[in-house]
């Protein structure tokens, strides 16, 4: 996985062979050397359509990665659903329920 999360042709191959032994090169696919023989005979056009499956997954969830972020710390949500309920807002008219739509409405699934 790159630094920023997004797949890469190891993740790819570990999800075709969750064991397998390799290394690959700053060239990329075509610099890699199968540590194992790779026994499964795993080819480079698995690998790229693994990883382009990976991408689709990682890009069709955006939403979620951004929502984990503009959402605030459990303990903080916890204390206004403590302080709606103290006030019976424990519906629609709560700090809590309008927090959590404001961030679902910035970040709507895909």
């Amino acid at each position: 996985m790159k630094r920023d999360g997004t797949p890469d042709i190891e993740d790819a191959i570990w999800h075709l062979k969750n064991d397998a032994q390799f290394k690959i090169g700053q060239e990329g696919l075509s610099s890699l050397v199968w540590l194992d023989d790779n026994p499964t005979n795993i080819t480079n056009s698995q690998i790229e359509t693994k990883l382009a499956e990976l991408e689709t997954a990682y890009d069709n969830n955006k939403y979620q990665r951004d929502r984990a972020v503009a959402y605030k710390e459990l303990k903080e949500q916890f204390d206004l659903l403590y302080h709606d309920m103290v006030a019976d807002k424990g519906d629609k008219t709560g700090e809590w329920f309008k927090h959590i739509k404001a961030v679902k409405d910035a970040n709507p699934k895909g």
